[in-house]
């Protein structure tokens, strides 16, 4: 096993590297080919810096809101790409759909797109803000930082309906692997991103049927570590209560996610189910066995997902003036 995960290490290692092998990431996304580093260099070069103070600020006053934001940016993402659809608040929009009710931060991109819309209106999309203040986010609790490319566009339409193609815990590892596949992501960035669960919490109303009638069997999930169910039946005897999605280190960026997945302590059936199917569980062991590596591919695989586009709304798209509303034509 151990040289298996030092095959895996080495593997991934490559691929945070740039090299090509089985584990790496696409090489190329649609936005490649008009996103820069760069992009606001000139337009609003003080673009980052205001949304990093802003993004400072509001955790300072509640770090929950750090995992919500991650989550916030891959649930945009997950749907029609990047384009700050999620933001867009109209009946039957995703941001209003029953898959988007516990969504949170949509506040704090209010607030970052007011104060940089002073400074250079018209120039900033709300994409970019999303994925800008998912980076910052994971910095402020002592995740990684990486450069994040400039140049997505606002998209126009946003579906309630679609909003159900986001994961909601409950789905089979095949499901995933074919969901991350059709939005240009592989296994590994699967795993990875998975990780981002070393922080955060979920509605206990996730995990319920795991507790007492798991697969209708009147049993609990067998894959439940025994003391970790007892304390789980003690906190969710509701459905609105909220429980740490890492039970060991909440509050901290770390790889202590994949460890309890390891000890059968992964609270969503999804995040267990990484640790039992052959397909996934060498990478969590391999994440366990070396938090460099995870920090590194985090990066990566962040930027894989924030380079998810879908090429009507890259097309199509505009710079909102309030991210909440698409720009008023005449």
């Amino acid at each position: 096993m151990k040289s298996y995960i030092a095959f895996l290490l080495i593997s991934i290692a490559a691929s945070v590297s740039g090299f090509d092998n089985g584990f790496s990431a696409p090489n190329s996304s649609p936005l490649d080919d008009f996103s820069s580093f760069s992009y606001y260099e000139k337009s609003c070069p003080h673009a980052e810096a205001i949304i990093q103070r802003k993004v400072n600020k509001w955790l300072k006053k509640d770090y929950t809101l750090a995992a919500a934001l991650i989550r916030l940016h891959f649930h945009d993402c997950v749907v029609r790409g990047c384009d700050a659809s999620v933001l867009l608040d109209h009946y039957g929009s995703e941001r209003r759909a029953n898959a988007s009710k516990t969504l949170r931060g949509f506040q704090v991109i209010d607030d970052i797109k007011a104060a940089i819309e002073k400074k250079c209106p018209k120039t900033v999309s709300c994409a970019d803000i999303l994925t800008t203040v998912a980076r910052d986010a994971t910095v402020m609790v002592g995740g990684p930082f990486w450069m994040v490319p400039f140049g997505r566009k606002d998209g126009r339409i946003s579906l309630g309906k679609e909003a159900d193609l986001v994961p909601m815990g409950r789905e089979r590892i095949t499901d995933l692997i074919q969901l991350f596949q059709s939005k240009g992501l592989n296994v590994l960035d699967l795993v990875v991103l998975s990780g981002a669960h070393t922080i955060g919490r979920s509605t206990c109303g996730s995990v319920q049927f795991r507790l007492y009638n798991f697969n209708g069997t009147r049993k609990p999930d067998p894959s439940i570590n025994p003391k970790y169910l007892n304390f789980l039946r003690r906190k969710c005897r509701w459905a609105s209560e909220l429980v740490d999605l890492d039970a060991t280190t909440p509050r901290t960026f770390d790889t202590q996610y994949f460890k309890n997945l390891q000890n059968k302590m992964g609270l969503l059936s999804t995040d267990q189910l990484l640790y039992s199917d052959s397909r996934t569980s060498p990478l969590v062991n391999a994440m366990a066995f070396q938090p460099t590596i995870f920090d590194s591919q985090f990066a990566v695989s962040m930027v894989n997902l924030g380079n998810i586009q879908d090429v009507s709304s890259a097309n199509n798209g505009e710079i909102r003036v309030n991210c909440n509303y698409v720009n008023y034509r005449k």
